[in-house]
Formats: C-alpha cells, sequence, structure tokens
C-alpha cells in the first residue's frame, strides 16, 4: 500500500502477529527503508489524545509574547534544549535560514547514571506546564515504538534482534515541536524548511496541522508526504544510512511554502529524532561492505558526527 508516495505498514503485525506476519513486516520495512527511505506506519500504538494534547500545548507555547519564548532559548546548548527562535537553523547546504520557530525536548536520565552529566536538564516553561508534562510523556512513546521498529531493522540486516538495545537505550534522542508562523510578507526563500536529510537513526513525525512535506524520489522529483490522521511516518537517517553503508536510505526532504491563499495559516509538526547514545561508533557494518558496494565512509562516533553536523546546520558554533 502506498500513501502520497510512500509505503505504508502495519506495525501491529510485528508486535502482535505470527512468525510469519512478523517476517512479512520486516522485509516490506527494510525494502520501503531501501528504496524510498520513508514509511507511513499504522496501529503505532502513540496515542491519539496524548498527540492531540501536545500539539494544543504547543499551540499554546509559541502563541507566548516572544519576549516571553526568548526566557527559554538557553545560551550554549546549541538549541538542544529549550526554545530556539526563528531563523536560527538552516540547512547544511544553504545559507538561507528556516522560516520555523522550535522548542526541543531531550533524554533524562537518573541521578547516578554514567550519561548524567552528558545530557543538560530540560527547559521548564512556567506559563504552559501542561507542555512540559505531555512532552515527556510523548517522548517516552515515540521511544518505545522507535525501539521496536529498530529491531524490526536490525532483523532485515541480518542482525540480532536486540542490536540497537544497548545503543538506544538513555539515547541522545530530541522531541522537536517546530512552529511555522503565517507568512506575511512576500518571503525571501519559498521554503519552510529547506531540503535537508536528517541526522538521526530513524525520525518518527505524526501528522502535521499542514501539508507541505515532500521528499526527492529517485526519478529526482519532489513527492508530498502528507499522513492521514492515523499514521506517523518514518524516515531513515544519515546515522542509519551511514551505518548501513548506504544500504538503507537518508532521503533528501523539505517544508514547502503553502500557496498565498494558505500564507495565514501557521503549520505545526513534531517529530521524534531518535539518537543513539553518543558513545556508539556507527562504522559500516561489515555484512554492507561488498564488492559491489565498497566502503563509503570513515569510521566515527555517533557522538562526533552529531557535533559536526550541528556545526554544518547552525546551531553550533
Amino acid at each position: 500500500m502506498k500513501t502520497k508516495g510512500i509505503p505504508t505498514v502495519d506495525f501491529s503485525a510485528f508486535v502482535q502477529g505470527t512468525a510469519a506476519e512478523q517476517q512479512a513486516f520486516v522485509t516490506s520495512l527494510g525494502q520501503a527503508f531501501r528504496e524510498v527511505g520513508f514509511v507511513a506506519v499504522v496501529n503505532h500504538g502513540i496515542s491519539k489524545s496524548l498527540v492531540e494534547d501536545f500539539y494544543a500545548a504547543s499551540k499554546a507555547f509559541f502563541a507566548l509574547p516572544e519576549t516571553v519564548k526568548r526566557k527559554y532559548e538557553i545560551q550554549g546548548l546549541a538549541g538542544q534544549r529549550g526554545y530556539t527562535s526563528f531563523g536560527k537553523e538552516h540547512a547544511k547546504h544553504s545559507k538561507a535560514p528556516d522560516l520555523k520557530e522550535f522548542f526541543q525536548f531531550g533524554q533524562e536520565v537518573p541521578e547516578g547514571h554514567p550519561l548524567r552529566d552528558e545530557y543538560p536538564p530540560n527547559v521548564e516553561v512556567q506559563e504552559v506546564p501542561e507542555f512540559n508534562r505531555l512532552g515527556r510523556a510523548l517522548y517516552r512513546a515515540f521511544e518505545r515504538t522507535g525501539a521496536k521498529l529498530l529491531e524490526a531493522i536490525a532483523l532485515y540486516l541480518d542482525l540480532p534482534k536486540n542490536y540497537f538495545e544497548p545503543f538506544i537505550t538513555y539515547g541522545n534522542s530530541i522531541l522537536r515541536a517546530i512552529h511555522y508562523p503565517p507568512i506575511t510578507q512576500e518571503p525571501k526563500s519559498s521554503i519552510r524548511a529547506e531540503q535537508h536529510e536528517d541526522i538521526n537513526l530513524i525520525t518518527l513525525l505524526v501528522g502535521a496541522s499542514a501539508g507541505g512535506l515532500q521528499l526527492l524520489n529517485a526519478q529526482n522529483e519532489w513527492v508530498p508526504v502528507m499522513p492521514k490522521e492515523d499514521e506517523i511516518v518514518i524516515n531513515v537517517g544519515d546515522m542509519l544510512q551511514r551505518l548501513t553503508n548506504n544500504r538503507l536510505k537518508s532521503t533528501t526532504h523539505r517544508v514547502v511554502n503553502p500557496p498565498r491563499e494558505e500564507w495565514h495559516l501557521p503549520r505545526l509538526s513534531v517529530p521524534f529524532f531518535l539518537h543513539p547514545i553518543s558513545s556508539m561508533r556507527l562504522d559500516c557494518l561489515p555484512s554492507c561492505v561488498t564488492p559491489d558496494n565498497p566502503l563509503h565512509y570513515e569510521p566515527i562516533t555517533a557522538g562526533e558526527y552529531l557535533d559536526e553536523r550541528l556545526r554544518e546546520i547552525g546551531l553550533k558554533n
């Protein structure tokens, strides 16, 4: 099945299905990530009411006065926690800023955990307290679904089912609420978010409040991606592409501006960027290096790679 140019898979087949249904899911997911890099997932297990409540809290946060929001823009965190104001981030190969502002929630670990000092605390918004509570709950829900999806990816790659588990437990994942404000004058760029690839292992995206997401397919054509209400969209990030030596595809995508008659409509979207712990090595898997697919990447850790990419997109000096 396809949804607006991307395949659709039923997650319940992997979580609750027979051995044959689980294997069919693994094959379908792997082929989608190999050929398209994107897939729509139904029966994903993330509560619809939780998503709706977080969207409402996000709208309330972004509706706050600019002076209030900027209280939550913390210098020195490279946008990895709290608020990032309009026009700060740009795509890797572009100097034009994206037409968006966003807020990020990160990983939280228990007292005494060896990673405790690596992760800065989350930024607490006093004016919209439910924003913090719901953000934490949605973060955990995405983590659970993402971990199960990575089990399927591991099986597709002929790895042990739990291959990713030690790397993503207390991983450096990010939940981002993105607000694209109404367009009030002729924009310098026709793009709300310039074409880019995600940095992480996989991204999980719950349906945006408006269209605009497009991916670049193998024929070099921009294809609209508009998930249905009950779907989430999953895409491969550069870390997973790197780990698999390009066997799985981190697909270029963008968010285009709406037609002029819809300029007055803001857009809100909520992606979850699933990252591993910083010490995970992204050296290409030996099974993915063949005479037909020679080694494409130098060895690097996830932390080193993230640092490099944050500098490229303007979030880190």
